[in-house]
């Protein structure tokens, strides 16, 4: 399931490799993209960077070689991962992991390909200012220039809500999902029921910033090699592949820590699974 973490590093790994480069072909089977191409088309601009907004990616072209329609200026494709979407690089000829690609932008050496997603579109200057998703986003927890104390106002805002549902709230702070969500309420100690308006100041801020680095730790290694991000989350001291989370996934198994059994359920406003220890994060709701 793709995270702020895994956004991040594919976007660092998309912009290692294209940045700086001439686009020599671009297919999609989304009307709405090859529309734009049709009219202003994409290739023959250069890749100026590829980044990411929380759970977004955004990846920036310059204008048209030949300017002609209201699109011929710089142009930004945004895309968001849902569920199972993702970004893979390819060399020219190399064998595809997946055969059918949503959206393929190539250039002399890197080709990338788009999987599974649902989210797209490109966006001119303006649009890209105007984003209603991008701009209502919080505090990006991977950014470089991450406000913990706005992060915090935001989460305070969200009072009697759930602080499972405030954590995956975009709009509070961005890049938290599934994982991260119940892997810090679990490192923190807190149910996932409890309120927002019974946290105290510190405990909130502890929380923030344990998320914050678990996310950090997790998208470390961006840019040290072309391969968009594949690999296994880990939030304990363990490396064996099994033994790299703490309750994520494993409902009916002991606590690592108590060996109380992990309890699961699907809770909050959107209906996602939630994993908690009972004996580590008892409801004092």
């Amino acid at each position: 399931m793709p995270e702020g973490d895994t956004i991040f590093r594919t976007a660092q790994t998309l912009n290692l490799a294209l940045a700086g480069r001439t686009v020599t072909r671009f297919v999609s089977d989304y009307p709405a993209l090859t529309r734009i191409d049709e009219d202003a088309p994409i290739v023959g601009r250069a890749i100026v960077r590829v980044e990411s907004r929380g759970k977004h990616l955004l990846l920036h072209v310059g204008p048209a070689v030949e300017p002609a329609t209201a699109y011929a200026g710089p142009l930004a494709l945004r895309s968001h991962m849902r569920m199972s979407g993702s970004w893979h690089l390819y060399r020219p000829g190399e064998r595809w992991a997946e055969s059918r690609a949503r959206i393929r932008m190539e250039t002399d050496t890197w080709i990338a390909a788009a999987f599974g997603v649902h989210d797209v579109e490109w966006l001119d200057a303006r649009a890209l200012a105007r984003h209603p998703a991008l701009r209502a986003l919080g505090p990006d927890l991977l950014a470089d220039d991450f406000d913990e104390d706005a992060a915090l106002t935001r989460l305070r805002q969200l009072g009697d809500t759930p602080i499972a549902d405030a954590l995956l709230d975009q709009r509070a702070l961005a890049g938290i999902g599934n994982v991260y969500k119940s892997e810090t309420l679990f490192l923190e100690r807190l149910h996932p029921a409890t309120r927002v308006s019974d946290i105290t100041d510190d405990a909130l801020k502890a929380l923030v910033a344990r998320a914050t680095r678990l996310l950090t730790i997790n998208a470390q290694g961006s840019g040290q090699g072309l391969e968009t991000y594949r690999g296994l989350r880990k939030t304990t001291d363990r490396s064996h592949p099994a033994e790299r989370l703490w309750v994520y996934s494993r409902g009916g198994r002991p606590c690592r820590r108590c060996g109380a059994r992990i309890s699961f359920a699907r809770m909050g406003r959107d209906v996602r699974g939630t994993y908690w220890c009972p004996s580590c994060q008892p409801d004092r709701t």
